[in-house]
């Protein structure tokens, strides 16, 4: 299998074009006229700079170029788009196979059900609406799982959104308190049959909320009657005003059971039952909706969290007149947890003939891949389409398609699951004989003094600075921990030699 370069060590870090806006219709590509300054640059911010290397024209067009594109774009001056496409062309020697022809290794199934990618959009907000739905079809997302349909009447608040942002001003951690579809039953039905007629390949996957079994089952045939693919089981909203509903039931494999199988009488293709993460494990509610008739499980919603308390009003965000509430967690910042959740599922012997649907803080196509490769078969995103837009489905389809042809795999099945051998749920087996030591890379070093002040405070006071500030590491005090790799601002520290602990 191919390795190319580590798309790890990225050839342009965010870091590096920070001011960059990845503006709509951005006049920098309309300026330039050889390339597509916009679309490379978001490639590189989605770690797909391989994909963008390969793209670039022959010849290095901006060489000698007079930088129109920079005097055009919105910040002028402030983002270095020439020296940027220079650092992307320095890529192009490294990358060991041309830009797969087709996307055929993409093409996957759910529960049976052919999709032409492993990406669909989540049940939220992002697929609401017919024209929503049929626009991020039409730019290549494979299906959507439709807002959650309910026979509640929903009057949302506002606001309801709050986020916590990185210092390049992207959003890390993302809080809603929204609720389910505000559309009648009847109009969600109407536009599923919309759908269906016009994109026939797509899938739709329903998702449902009943307040009893009844309405469990009739929502469920009612989906499948007018169009649906497979009908996903809302079990995890945390944001629900009614008792005993979304999350409420998630914690409750008993009624994880009761629910699904109320559904199942109702229909005959596929069911998924959404799990809450707001549990210790999943393990019991997902063997619930297995026992249930559950085809699949998807995970995971949003964490219940509190965010953003204003020190001179005493709300927590978003407040809506003078009130706050515990909302859903989303974003980046939950995907460490998503992982988890989803590889307990993978590993769960019980669960293996179940479809695992995997979500929770996906912007690129490498953190899709993190959850295939820890056994999810498709994977859906809200939170960076929302602050995206569906335009990010180019660079995830992209992304995987190189990744998978580099690596030799014919498809996403291939790649499923080979992270899973290699998991502990504890510590217990690891080695611990041998210590790791950080490597200086004195070309790259600045002298900033970052990885003392951390091993000196957070770790075993085995580095100091010499005269020429550049690290010196005290091997008898380093244990290994590698802080020092993650606080370095210039990524001039790397894994070095090891050593054997005496007994």
């Amino acid at each position: 299998m191919r390795s190319g370069f580590d798309f790890s060590a990225r050839v342009i870090p965010r870091t590096d074009m920070i001011r960059c806006a990845l503006c709509y219709d951005a006049p920098c590509s309309a300026a330039c006229g050889k390339t597509d300054p916009a679309g490379l640059l978001r490639s590189a911010w989605f770690n797909n700079e391989k994909t963008a290397a390969a793209k670039l024209p022959a010849g290095d067009v901006c060489a000698s170029c007079p930088a129109p594109c920079e005097k055009a774009c919105i910040r002028p001056g402030e983002v270095p788009i020439r020296a940027l496409m220079g650092r992307l062309r320095s890529a192009v020697p490294d990358l060991e196979i041309p830009l797969p022809k087709d996307e055929s290794r993409l093409r996957t199934e759910l529960c049976g059900i052919p999709l032409e990618n492993p990406f669909l959009l989540s049940s939220s907000v992002v697929a609401s609406t017919y024209d929503m739905c049929a626009r991020a079809f039409e730019a290549g997302w494979a299906g959507a799982a439709f807002k959650t349909i309910c026979t509640l009447d929903i009057h949302e608040a506002s606001p309801r959104f709050s986020a916590i942002s990185g210092d390049n001003g992207a959003i890390i951690g993302f809080k809603n308190i929204e609720q389910l579809s505000d559309h009648s039953v009847a109009e969600n039905m109407e536009i599923f049959r919309r759908l269906k007629e016009k994109y026939p390949s797509k899938f739709i996957l329903a998702s449902i909320m009943g307040q009893n079994e009844a309405e469990w089952e009739t929502l469920a045939r009612q989906c499948e009657e007018n169009g649906a693919d497979a009908i996903e089981l809302n079990f995890s909203c945390p944001n629900m005003a009614e008792g005993g509903l979304g999350s409420d039931i998630g914690q409750v494999p008993a009624l994880v059971e009761r629910f699904t199988a109320a559904a199942r009488r109702g229909a005959k293709i596929p069911i998924l039952a959404k799990l809450t993460p707001n549990v210790a494990s999943m393990l019991p509610a997902g063997e619930a909706a297995l026992r249930g008739g559950a085809d699949g499980l998807a995970a995971i919603n949003t964490i219940k969290s509190i965010m953003g308390v204003n020190p001179h009003t005493y709300i927590s965000s978003p407040a809506v007149h003078g009130m706050s509430a515990v909302g859903g967690y989303s974003g980046s910042a939950v995907k460490p947890v998503a992982l988890r959740f989803i590889a307990e599922l993978a590993q769960d012997e019980a669960l293996s003939s179940m479809h695992l649907s995997a979500m929770g803080g996906v912007e690129s196509w490498s953190d899709a891949l993190e959850f295939i490769l820890f056994g999810a078969g498709s994977i859906q995103v809200t939170t960076a389409v929302m602050q995206f837009g569906y335009r990010i489905i180019d660079d995830l389809k992209s992304g995987l398609n190189y990744y998978l042809a580099e690596k030799g795999f014919s498809s996403v099945k291939e790649a499923t699951g080979l992270a899973l051998s290699s998991l502990s749920e504890t510590t217990d087996v690891l080695e611990r004989d041998t210590v790791i030591f950080p490597k200086f890379l004195k070309e790259k070093c600045i002298g900033c003094g970052r990885c003392m002040i951390s091993c000196a405070d957070g770790g075993h006071q085995a580095i100091r600075l010499g005269d020429d500030r550049r690290p010196q590491l005290n091997g008898k005090n380093c244990v290994g921990c590698h802080l020092c790799l993650l606080v370095c601002p210039q990524k001039a520290i790397i894994p070095g030699q090891k050593r054997i602990r005496k007994l």
